[in-house]
């Protein structure tokens, strides 16, 4: 009988399949990683920004896989390690037991990466183990500035503060990553579903904080990066990219992929002309 804090969080998604089992469990192991860094004091000196963070603060209809965080202000000597035994304390008092491993890095980056994963064995006739999932985690030691953030809450395992980006400058960021994410040959189909989210729910785009964005991380200057500039670099985005890959990375992570029957080059390229500035 499902009757621990882990159950019961597991059991509000009401899990129908293996997959949406795997996601919900991916989702409450996130929601502890927050407890356990807000017992830490980890968010007096950072924000909760990207996907997962508009998942579980804003409503966004999709499941996510990775945590990114952003100092509030730039510190090279940075070191998340110092959080791992908070982390690990709060799955303790939900009788589980997590690994975190910090990635080691093969360039130098303003990123620190570690990897959180369930070291926990649950065995009954349908899910033999959850040590299959895995969250990464990533804090932007060297953020851009000119973002806001405000305190969010959670009530499970207890009720606490999650500091985040945001709406306008998660939208920022949102944008930044679609237009500029370097990935040879694929595409994130979840950074297009957000997109779509954003312009849906008319939030309005800090263009000063993607300006400053694109100036540290691309060398774009913020005179060169003018709304005109950037509606056209997303117009030749959306026209190269193949729609169809697009729905197919994002489609693992809805309830009804059937919302996406829409999706196609001329739809996205509608939705750009839709975007609000403030």
């Amino acid at each position: 009988m499902e009757n621990s804090v882990f159950d019961r969080m597991v059991s509000r998604y009401s899990p129908a399949t293996k997959v949406e089992k795997k996601n919900a469990i991916h989702e409450v192991m996130q929601e502890i990683t927050l407890a356990g860094l807000y017992k830490s004091g980890f968010f007096n000196k950072a924000a909760f920004y990207g996907g997962t963070c508009l998942r579980i603060f804003y409503g966004l209809q999709r499941f996510s896989e990775d945590m990114d965080f952003s100092l509030l202000q730039a510190d090279e000597n940075f070191k998340l390690e110092n959080y791992f035994d908070a982390i690990k304390t709060e799955f303790q008092s939900l009788g589980r037991e997590v690994v975190i491993t910090r990635k080691e890095k093969k360039t130098q980056t303003n990123i620190e990466s570690a990897f959180l994963k369930d070291n926990t064995k649950i065995y009954n006739l349908e899910f033999s183990t959850e040590k299959n999932v895995k969250i990464k985690i990533e804090v932007d030691t060297q953020p851009p500035a000119g973002f806001s953030t405000e305190h969010k809450l959670l009530m499970l395992p207890f009720s606490f503060m999650t500091r985040c980006y945001t709406l306008p400058d998660l939208f920022a960021g949102k944008m930044h990553a679609l237009l500029f994410r370097a990935w040879k040959n694929r595409v994130k189909g979840r950074d297009w579903y957000d997109f779509e989210w954003y312009v849906r729910n008319n939030i309005s785009l800090d263009f000063r904080h993607l300006r400053q964005r694109t100036e540290q991380i691309n060398s774009i200057s913020e005179k060169d990066f003018t709304p005109d500039f950037f509606k056209q670099v997303l117009r030749k985005k959306i026209e190269k990219t193949d729609i169809n890959l697009v729905k197919r990375d994002v489609s693992p992570f809805l309830k009804n992929p059937a919302e996406m029957e829409i999706w196609s080059a001329e739809y996205f390229l509608q939705l750009a002309d839709r975007i609000n500035f403030g």
